[in-house]
């Protein structure tokens, strides 16, 4: 009887409507350039937009955000900016208020081709590394790791690294006798 029942479920008519979209997909569809797309996912990401109004805008405040980003085109966030609030599209609008608090550093950080990506990377490797031995060392042995960390190695060779650098620092002659680090 439950094998009857399981081969009707089974044979059901192929006329069943296609399962909608996640969001982690219309989300892809609509961050991605819209070049890489699959015809099918141009396809189904019309149907969604078509459906809701309000996504629509949002896509097209994100597209244009992209251009700005990808082609360092800063002089025209304002505008953005602008044409956001006037969508009061709740997200959108949050974000790009927030970024008139500092419009002048976000223009330049969009406009300009210098970055301070290398220094924000080697702060962040510092700040892990102080970290790491929070309550167990002072200034000195701090110093010393980052001194024999340089220059930075791959991810998963940090921690190698960085237990190399400890056992290094602290057979260093300023240190020893000092319980910097408990072996």
């Amino acid at each position: 009887m439950v094998r009857a029942c399981i081969a009707t479920l089974r044979a059901a008519p192929a006329t069943a409507p296609p399962p909608p979209p996640t969001v982690r997909q219309v989300t892809g569809w609509l961050t991605r350039h819209p070049a890489t797309l699959s015809e099918d996912d141009r396809t189904d990401l019309k149907n969604v937009l078509a459906r809701c109004p309000e996504l629509d805008a949002a896509a097209r405040h994100v597209r244009d955000f992209g251009e700005i980003l990808t082609g360092r085109l800063g002089i025209r966030l304002p505008t953005w900016i602008e044409a956001v609030d006037a969508s009061q599209l709740p997200g959108l609008t949050g974000f790009a208020l927030h970024m008139l608090r500092d419009l002048g550093a976000v223009t330049a950080g969009l406009t300009l081709e210098w970055s301070s990506g290398s220094v924000e990377g080697a702060v962040n490797r510092i700040k892990k590394i102080k970290r790491q031995l929070y309550g167990r060392a002072g200034f000195e042995l701090l110093r010393k790791l980052i001194l024999l960390q340089w220059p930075p190695r791959s991810p998963g060779s940090m921690k190698l690294a960085s237990r190399h650098a400890i056992r290094t620092a602290r057979n260093t002659p300023a240190l020893q006798g000092r319980r910097a680090i408990p072996k």
